[in-house]
Formats: C-alpha cells, structure tokens, sequence
C-alpha cells in the first residue's frame, strides 16, 4: 500500500503540460490556455537559471466560475495548482474568463 504523505511530496515535472492536464482535470474548462514564460524572467527572483519551469501564465474560462468573484476564480485556480506551487513554480499569472 502507497503511503499518500509519500505521493504528495514526490517530485513531479513543473510544466506547462503537465499544468495544463492538472488544470483540465481539476476545473472541466471550456477554454485553458497554459503558457512557460520562464525565459522572459531570467535574473529575477525565482527564476531557476535553465529559462523554463518558474513562470507561467493561465489563461482560462470555467463553469466552475459562474457566479464568483475573480479572486475566489483566482483562488479556484491556485488551489489546483498548488502541487506545483508547492515544487517550486514561482509565478503564475491567471487570467480568468
């Protein structure tokens, strides 16, 4: 039997595919759009020095969303994503619709 502390704490690919499928998983969006913009932040705080894997922006419309504010949509979205937040993604830029 796995160990679920195990699980959650395992290394997991900081992409924005891997994201993306985390993303449509979690939130059933009708429109996502994820995108590594790493290589536009090198030598700012966060970035990793390899230009991929730190900053992204998420682009995205959900029925999840209806009727909520766009802080609580922010918050629905940084919720999903927080494994990766947890591994050492830096930024992420959310744009909800």
């Amino acid at each position: 039997m796995t160990n679920t502390a195990d699980t959650a704490s395992a290394p997991i690919a900081i992409t924005a595919e891997a994201m993306q499928a985390h993303l449509q998983e979690k939130l059933q969006p009708t429109t996502l759009e994820v995108l590594d913009e790493s290589w536009q932040h090198e030598g700012h705080p966060g970035a990793n020095g390899t230009g991929f894997g730190t900053h992204f922006r998420v682009r995205v419309a959900s029925p999840q969303f209806a009727g909520k504010s766009r802080v609580a949509q922010h918050r629905l979205v940084y919720d999903a994503l927080r494994i990766f937040i947890d591994q050492g993604a830096h930024a992420i830029a959310i744009e909800t619709q």
